[in-house]
């Protein structure tokens, strides 16, 4: 098995050095987030590593590799077993009536719009567990996956720290060529926007529609995908908050319109409406509701949005079912589940409630929730589920934690920088445009990646929540 280099090693005067030309990078390449509570005119560094973080070239591929078969999965999920996949949503939706509950009850209103294209970028995360120094899928992102704009910058950085021999005492190289990449995130995400913009009417440029929480501190990593959209495909894009949507936006003749300027959208991409939190109030819910009824091609459409629960995730590992939505190519991503239990009153339900309180330290319980801070980990979880009723568990699922390898890399945060042990979780990015209704695929691709670390002492790994960094990957 091959072995990687160790982490570089630098004076204090030579890190002092790293360091200031890392943050100037940064700002200048817009590689930063808005702290809490910003001025528009405030930027922090992104949480970044110093270092990229070692990940065999043999995981990494495989990854990759895998990414257009997820696709698949979950595109032959939507539209060739649609009833299974509504049936399974149903019942879900009384566990979680006022999230999971209220986005299938506009599914269900709009059902039979025209509009029959469906645009996917998904995420699938993965941690190698180094038992078995096999990747481990952790959970597959339908909806707003972030840091594709971020994570090809921070690999832009360390390539030019690398390059420019700000590794080494001499100034020279400390990685080879080949050992660091640059991910194509951003090129590729807004590729997919730009073929649905394609697919939506043909040779007419139209405008890509962002739906953003409103103060988004993470929008540097919205706004790469955006210039590269108008600079690479000529297309314009418009930023508006779910709140915003009937005062800004119109429909006509089912087609949707900016107001002010009567622009058509071809593609509404949601950074925004993944969380309970992103719907303040009924209006929100409306104006959801309004969008799904327009012609535009929805990235992702509710369907879509709703595979992405961590249910569905669980169902998938079963093989039987596995087989049945994917007959084809389906061992190679058998190999990447770990077990996942619901609570439920199944045989698998009654047996995911035992090991929830007799080995709950090999456990974390998820909830139907993107975002990071959601998650029960190890012994929180007898008390967790103690102070819900019991009818309710069935919302949750419990998950085998996956054990990763640590490093000791550098974390800079706020202008601090931490030497801890990190864990890092590997994201394969992937668009694919299809038809919902007869499972006819368009395109599907790869998208690039991105690395997440964060301390291995964090239960909860989310960038944009506090509780992570962007990372990079350096190959061996």
């Amino acid at each position: 098995m091959s072995t990687h280099k160790l982490f570089p090693r630098l004076n204090k005067e030579q890190e002092d050095e790293l360091i200031s030309n890392v943050q100037q990078w940064s700002l200048s390449n817009g590689l930063v987030m808005y702290p809490p509570n910003f001025e528009i005119f405030q930027v922090n560094v992104a949480p970044i590593t110093i270092y990229p973080t070692p990940i065999s070239k043999k995981s990494f591929d495989k990854a990759m590799d895998l990414q257009t078969t997820y696709n698949e999965l979950y595109i032959n999920l939507i539209s060739q077993h649609k009833k299974y996949l509504i049936s399974i949503l149903s019942e879900l939706s009384k566990f979680d009536p006022n999230f999971t509950g209220k986005l299938f009850e506009i599914y269900d209103k709009v059902k039979n719009n025209k509009q029959n294209l469906s645009l996917g970028i998904f995420r699938s995360d993965y941690m190698i567990d180094q038992k078995k120094d096999e990747i481990k899928q952790i959970e597959f992102n339908t909806v707003s996956v972030s840091f594709g704009g971020l994570s090809n910058k921070v690999s832009q950085l360390h390539k030019y720290l690398n390059d420019s021999g700000q590794y080494t005492e001499y100034k020279t190289k400390y990685y080879e060529e080949s050992e660091l990449e640059i991910s194509s995130s951003i090129r590729e995400i807004a590729q997919g926007l730009a073929e649905g913009d394609k697919y939506y009417n043909g040779s007419k440029k139209n405008t890509i529609l962002f739906i953003v929480q409103p103060n988004e501190r993470n929008c540097f990593d919205q706004r790469h995908i955006e210039y590269e959209l108008f600079h690479s495909h000529g297309l314009k894009s418009i930023r508006v908050a779910l709140d915003e949507v009937k005062e800004k936006l119109t429909i006509y003749d089912s087609k949707l319109y900016l107001k002010s300027t009567m622009q058509e959208i071809s593609v509404i991409y949601y950074r925004s409406g993944y969380s309970p939190d992103d719907y303040k109030n009924e209006e929100n819910w409306d104006n959801r509701l309004y969008l799904e009824e327009s012609h535009a091609i929805k990235c992702p459409s509710i369907l879509t949005q709703l595979s992405g629960s961590k249910k569905i995730q669980q169902l998938l590992t079963n093989p039987e079912i596995l087989e049945k939505i994917l007959p084809d190519n389906n061992l190679p991503l058998l190999s990447t589940f770990v077990s996942i239990y619901p609570l439920d009153n199944s045989n698998l339900g009654e047996k995911g409630k035992e090991l929830a309180f007799s080995n709950p330290n090999a456990f974390v319980l998820k909830p139907q929730r993107e975002g990071g801070g959601n998650n029960i980990y190890k012994s929180e979880i007898p008390k967790f589920l103690k102070s819900i009723d019991e009818k309710d568990w069935a919302g949750y699922i419990l998950m085998e934690l996956i054990y990763p390898q640590s490093f000791q890399n550098k974390i800079l945060r706020n202008g601090d920088l931490y030497n801890e042990s990190i864990i890092s979780e590997l994201g394969i990015f992937g668009t694919i445009i299809f038809d919902e209704n007869t499972g006819d695929i368009k395109s599907n691709k790869n998208a690039g990646w991105l690395l997440r670390s964060k301390f291995e002492t964090s239960d909860e790994g989310g960038v944009a929540a506090g509780f992570g960094c962007v990372d990079n990957i350096y190959l061996y």
